[in-house]
């Protein structure tokens, strides 16, 4: 009998047992890989969102909002 597992379930499976250099290597072997990665990091936001403190949320939201000025600014 198979068993079932959701995407974000199969991703944090994937993780969990990482030790932080398992874990870093992880992020960057998806950062400007196939689309296919996207989900995991999406999961991996996700773990790291609900654990942080508002003012850090704050500080992501900012680097996101520059980065992506930045982004529309060099096309």
């Amino acid at each position: 009998m198979a068993i079932m597992m959701s995407l974000r379930e199969a991703v944090m499976h994937k993780m969990q047992g990482n030790d932080l250099e398992g874990l870093r290597s992880m992020i960057d072997g998806s950062i400007d890989a196939q689309e296919a990665a996207l989900p995991g990091l999406g999961v991996a936001f996700e773990l790291i969102w609900k654990k942080i403190d508002p003012a850090k949320k704050d500080k992501l939201v900012a680097v996101l909002d520059s980065a992506l000025k930045a982004s529309s600014a060099s096309k």
